[in-house]
């Protein structure tokens, strides 16, 4: 089968907030999306802000980019309007980081089940999105809300999942069950390295290297597993998504310490190397 991978940059993580410094256009960051060679751009929308997003439709369309869709619903209700947006911006996916946290995972099943049910009208796939103070703010929960909504599928943020637990390296056996789980239900990837105390590292520290390789690790397995569960051709969305401060860590100059935009280059550069090794080993296996 002739699997797909879609790399994506979030339009979010082009921001640079250098003080005193006039930020770019979002026109002008899609354009250098483009250039860059990406599949695609991703946005951010809650409610008040999906008027902002539509008026980027003709810059996405002139540059022949496609659109992902991170949502952030502050209720149930609040996501059928981005939904909307996400169809007529022409999404080939939304990702939910929902605003509705109750404090156990079987509260939070009436919203994911409305949610999941009112996506079913929608031409995309809509995945809830692993992420703090968000509907699945945490391993655990979203472990116990994956038991119960068997039909929930993910979009794997695990950076969040590894600064929740401060997870410790090498791998328990549990915790490599754990994440486990989470990747054998997740359906597209997001790529931001953390370690257990950080939530966005900087790539070519040398302390940072033992993260990096786990993250390659999951990577791959995630990736893998995927491709085992395609039944046809199919499209694997990747995102870059490595943000502006606060999620860059700053200097007292408040700037950033190291290049995001490059980092985010190499991020492709190494997803891009996983991909082509499983299609390899497809191929002569």
């Amino acid at each position: 089968m002739a699997h797909t991978l879609d790399i994506y940059q979030s339009l979010w993580a082009m921001e640079q907030r250098i003080p005193g410094q006039t930020e770019e256009s979002a026109e002008q960051h899609l354009a250098r999306i483009a250039e860059a060679g990406y599949v695609g751009a991703c946005v951010d929308p809650n409610v008040s802000e999906i008027d902002d997003c539509l008026k980027l439709k003709p810059a996405f369309d002139a540059l022949d980019l496609k659109c992902m869709v991170n949502a952030f619903p502050h209720d149930v209700a609040s996501l059928e309007p981005l939904l909307d947006m996400a169809r007529e911006m022409n999404a080939t996916q939304v990702n939910v980081i929902g605003g509705v946290m109750p404090l156990t995972p079987a509260a939070a099943l009436p919203a994911i089940d409305t949610w999941l049910a009112m996506a079913e009208r929608y031409p995309f796939p809509l995945l809830l999105e692993t992420h703090r103070n968000g509907t699945l703010n945490d391993l655990f929960f979203t472990l116990e809300v994956l038991e119960a909504a068997p039909d929930l599928r993910l979009c794997a943020d695990l950076s969040h999942f590894v600064v929740d637990r401060e997870l410790q390296l090498p791998l328990s056996d549990t915790d490599h069950r754990y994440f486990s789980t989470i990747l054998d239900r997740s359906d597209s990837f997001q790529g931001r390295i953390s370690n257990n105390q950080q939530i966005q590292i900087a790539l070519d520290f040398p302390q940072h290297s033992a993260w990096i390789a786990q993250y390659q690790t999951w990577w791959e397995q995630g990736f893998k597993g995927w491709r085992d569960r395609q039944s046809s051709d199919a499209t694997l969305s990747f995102l870059v998504e490595l943000g502006p401060p606060a999620y860059a860590i700053t200097g007292a100059d408040q700037r950033e310490l190291s290049d995001r935009w490059q980092e985010g280059l190499q991020i492709r550069e190494w997803v891009q190397k996983i991909w082509a090794d499983l299609a390899d080993s497809d191929t002569s296996a």
